[in-house]
């Protein structure tokens, strides 16, 4: 018995010849696109090499360098001293090497008093307005403001609110509610560390409040809906829903902030000028002091090297500990 082979249709014709297509253009296509990601790549890279790789590694040369003024004019041939600018600076019992320690002992503390506040603060003002009332849009613009401000513009303010003389601090205090008998000094003395804390809590508490309300805002309300019928309180709830649920972005948010305000220099340094007073000296401006104002540029580059590496172990720590671990991520 003979099969009769049946013809086959046109779209059944054209289809090897459509994949032979398709695969030919793969083909042309793939030298073009396994360069795409280099090239789009390749501007960052060179910036990221130019701005931060170059300079970094040069100051981590300047580290082994006798480079003061006298030796800034050559610094090419400037002595080298391998490992002696580090062994001043980590000599607990030099003045150079005590000033270090206790620098970064109050950078600790500053940082702590600072990062903590400034969540607490986003965090309540996150919660509140993220519920639905008139008006909601206006207090989120006017909670923005300090971070949107230039923070040269915002720490020169506070320097004349916290003016001994004429500052409106010490008229409100002093004239008008009668809380204090003299006009103190802010700026200067052990007052100084306090006005350094209120003027960064300031500056810094609108972000930890952009980003916890970003994230407040991907939470279901029916989860918070079910929970106020089964009666948990507003404690509860803020506990057992919020927290969990945002547990990611407060561990950024965290380290972000925590990174900023220990390499923090701009306030201080606008606050107080080239040297800050001794109760509000921290590394940063340390640092600054050594290299820029008693021009030892190999003894500033040795305690930059020092405070890298200690922020280098303890965000390794934080985000080993800390951060959420994903597949991907372990």
């Amino acid at each position: 018995m003979s099969t009769t082979e049946q013809p086959r249709s046109r779209a059944e014709e054209e289809a090897p010849k459509a994949d032979s297509g398709r695969g030919s253009a793969r083909k042309r296509r793939r030298p073009r696109s396994s360069f795409l990601p280099y090239g789009m790549v390749l501007p960052a890279a060179v910036m990221e090499l130019l701005i931060h790789i170059i300079p970094m590694l040069l100051g981590i040369y300047i580290a082994f360098l006798s480079l003061t003024q006298l030796t800034i004019r050559n610094w090419t041939s400037a002595p080298f001293v391998g490992l002696e600018n580090f062994i001043r600076g980590l000599d607990p019992s030099g003045s150079l090497g005590g000033a270090l320690f206790e620098s970064l002992f109050r950078t600790v503390l500053y940082t702590a008093l600072v990062v903590g506040l400034s969540w607490a603060l986003g965090m309540a003002a996150a919660v509140a307005l993220n519920s639905r009332f008139r008006g909601r849009g206006v207090l989120r613009t006017l909670f923005l403001v300090p971070y949107a401000l230039p923070v040269y513009v915002a720490a020169i303010i506070w320097a004349f609110m916290f003016n001994q003389r004429d500052g409106m601090i010490n008229r409100l205090l002093v004239e008008d509610l009668g809380l204090l008998d003299d006009r103190p000094f802010w700026l200067i003395g052990g007052n100084s560390f306090w006005v350094l804390v209120i003027v960064s809590i300031w500056r810094l508490w609108p972000f930890a409040f952009l980003m916890l309300l970003a994230a407040l805002q991907s939470i279901p309300a029916d989860m918070y809906e079910a929970a106020a019928i089964d009666g948990a309180s507003t404690w509860k709830r803020f506990t057992g829903i919020t927290l969990p649920m945002v547990r990611s972005a407060n561990a950024v948010v965290l380290l972000v902030m925590g990174l900023w305000t220990f390499n923090e220099f701009n306030i201080p340094y606008l606050l107080f000028g080239d040297t800050s007073p001794e109760a509000a000296r921290l590394i940063s401006p340390l640092i600054y002091e050594h290299s820029f104002v008693n021009w030892n540029f190999g003894l500033g580059a040795a305690m930059s090297v020092l405070l890298l590496i200690v922020l280098i172990i303890a965000s390794a720590v934080y985000v080993r500990m800390v951060l959420p671990k994903g597949r991907g991520n372990d």
